[in-house]
């Protein structure tokens, strides 16, 4: 019953496994997990390079880094992955060339019978039909599976005896890297980590990088000599993204202001209607808090759960969802424009000498304009609908981008009775204080 999501699927199988990297820390479709790996070099959107002198030092380091991050609240424990980078087995032949020469051999026959041994020779081809397969000698598996069984193997000398490849060579196993990578002069290991859901990896990222120097202070954790580690991954990306919104936003907001400046002429009416932007954007963050909240949506229609429908759970504040506000402001002010425009019309109308007159005034171009401000909002509003339950490929984009326009657009509908309310308060308040309106005309139709 806890398994809803292709999420929770890898989850159950990051808990599974036992053996360290035999999962990826993140789930990655190839093609994400290609772009990850050109612009970082990991397999991951977030994680730790553990630069130093020697393969030995920065494998300790990266095995000390995956403890302490596990210890880390926003991090999944079960996804950190530390490279075990001096892990591998490696069966070394060591020949002893003195030995060697006793026996009136050399190096290269006694290599041709460890090639043919082991490794195999091809000898020829054989043809079964259309078909042809190269045919290989060499020892039985069961004559090459151990050091002692390879230590057995026969080279024959000069003047007929069989030697004991043991005789002539030292036969061992040792660890060695699995690869070697380096970084700015440096050699390399990652230490590959997840978040829990709920999350941004923004926040993550710093709270591991708190967390690590707070043990570096405290002496728990210390960095050999010649060792440094810096995070790395999307957030880089974000952060970045972020920088650019903080100038993009206030921007954007800035010229629909201008925009409405140059419709109504006036900073009075230009920042009633510019309250409705406000008023949605209230409403987008509004319903981003709602999706985190467990008993939002927790029901079924026609034996349909409503939150699998909308893909109910925590989001962040991602770039995608910056996005979807700044799409949000472009089609906010529609129905303040329209309410704001046809209440200029009204009072050019009218004459206005009392505030009886202007709340006429306001009554009439209110009701007129309610079925254009609902017809616009509607549309909207459906037309987002199958953005929030799309769950094919993008939707990880376009759904956190539709929830802000969605939830930003039913809040939107306010405007119908904030932007009248205040255009109305507006003009009483210039009529008490008998302030000149170029709407207040004195020959205008009763």
């Amino acid at each position: 019953d806890h398994i809803k999501r292709p999420d929770d699927i890898w989850k159950e199988i990051v808990d599974a496994a036992q053996v360290p990297g035999t999962t990826s820390a993140p789930r990655l479709q190839p093609i994400a997990a290609r772009i990850v790996m050109l612009q970082s070099g990991m397999r991951a959107p977030m994680g730790v390079k553990v630069k130093g002198p020697d393969l030995d030092t920065i494998e300790r380091v990266g095995l000390q880094i995956e403890k302490l991050l596990k210890e880390v609240p926003s991090v999944e424990a079960a996804a950190v992955i530390a490279d075990r980078v001096v892990g591998k087995p490696y069966l070394e032949i060591d020949f002893d060339r003195e030995k060697i020469a006793r026996y009136g051999l050399t190096i290269r026959e006694v290599q041709d019978v460890v090639e043919v041994a082991i490794g195999g020779r091809w000898i020829t081809t054989t043809v079964e039909g259309r078909e042809r397969y190269p045919v290989r000698v060499r020892y039985l598996r069961e004559l090459r599976d151990s050091p002692e069984q390879l230590g057995r193997i026969l080279v024959p000398a000069k003047d007929g005896p069989q030697i004991p490849l043991s005789q002539v060579a030292d036969i061992k196993y040792v660890r060695g890297p699995q690869v070697i990578k380096s970084e700015d002069t440096f050699l390399v290991s990652y230490v590959l980590f997840d978040m829990k859901p709920g999350h941004a990896e923004v926040d993550v990222v710093e709270d591991c990088q708190r967390y690590l120097e707070a043990k570096i202070e405290s002496g728990e954790f210390v960095l050999p000599p010649g060792v440094s580690y810096t995070f790395a991954g999307n957030y880089e990306n974000q952060i970045r993204a972020q920088k650019t919104l903080s100038i993009v936003l206030p921007l954007a907001l800035f010229t629909i202001f201008l925009i409405l400046y140059l419709q109504f002429k006036t900073v009075p009416t230009t920042m009633l209607v510019f309250s409705g932007i406000m008023v949605a954007w209230a409403g987008g963050f509004l319903l981003i808090w709602l999706y985190s909240q467990p008993w939002f949506l927790n029901f079924d229609v026609f034996g349909v759960g409503m939150r699998e429908l909308f893909q109910v759970h925590p989001i962040n504040l991602s770039v995608a969802i910056w996005v979807g506000f700044l799409a949000l402001f472009g089609i906010a002010s529609d129905d303040g424009v329209i309410i704001a425009t046809y209440l200029d019309q009204s009072f050019a109308r009218r004459r206005i000498e009392t505030a009886m007159d202007a709340r006429e005034a306001t009554l009439e171009a209110g009701a007129r304009r309610v079925r254009p401000c609902l017809m616009t909002t509607a549309t909207t509003l459906l037309a987002l609908v199958p953005v929030l339950t799309s769950t094919g490929r993008g939707s990880d984009i376009m759904v956190p981008m539709a929830i802000p326009s969605f939830g930003g657009m039913l809040i939107e509908l306010m405007t119908m009775f904030t932007v009248p309310t205040l255009y109305c308060a507006l003009k009483e308040l210039k009529l008490k204080l008998g302030i000149e309106d170029r709407l207040f005309a004195e020959h205008a139709e009763v």
